[in-house]
């Protein structure tokens, strides 16, 4: 018979960012979040991410390869400047078996060459098993009759990217790697 009072108390969960360069409230937290909780990258180092260095073209095969759960490739590439024993050069294979590229000619990779805005997407695209798209992109720097032209279009009308304002998509412009792990968790989300 006597009065019992309860009095809840909820706390707000507070958000840690995994590396001290991410800030929880940058366009790309809660894609390196994602990334490095799949693994698919654990940064360049053990705090920090480096979001606004370029992303190469061994980095986005490796993130590609590892969104795919690191399958074994059947035969190793036969890149001259693949080192097998290179860190990426399993994913290099994966990427070559499957499509996702073809190298940049005379028996080169590239793996420390700058990816752009239009090959990060077109990897993606190839790695998404290149679906078939009607209508070109919105974006007006994106010609109808370029190499990523299908690629773009798929990612915009997909939610992949918005371009970089203006009506822009931003081919040539150098990939960040805040940029290529936002367009992996926008494509892959919830895979």
């Amino acid at each position: 018979d006597s009065k019992v009072e309860i009095k809840a108390v909820f706390a707000k969960k507070v958000e840690t960012s995994p590396f001290g360069d991410v800030s929880t409230d940058a366009y790309y937290y809660k894609a390196v979040q994602w990334a490095q909780e799949k693994g698919i990258t654990d940064g360049i180092s053990s705090n920090l991410f480096g979001p606004k260095q370029p992303c190469t073209r061994s980095q986005i095969v490796t993130f590609l390869w590892r969104a795919a759960g690191s399958p074994e490739p059947k035969n190793m590439s036969n890149f001259k400047d693949v080192p097998a024993d290179s860190y990426y050069a399993k994913a290099v294979a994966w990427a070559v078996e499957n499509g996702i590229t073809g190298g940049t000619g005379e028996g080169m990779f590239s793996p420390d060459a700058t990816c752009t805005r239009a090959q990060s997407v077109t990897f993606l695209y190839r790695a998404s098993g290149s679906p078939a798209v009607s209508g070109g992109s919105a974006f007006s720097d994106v010609a109808a009759n370029a190499y990523y032209a299908d690629a773009v279009a798929w990612a915009e009308k997909n939610g992949v990217t918005g371009g970089i304002g203006g009506g822009l998509f931003g081919s040539g412009n150098t990939c960040t790697r805040a940029q290529i792990v936002t367009f992996l968790y926008r494509a892959y989300q919830g895979k």
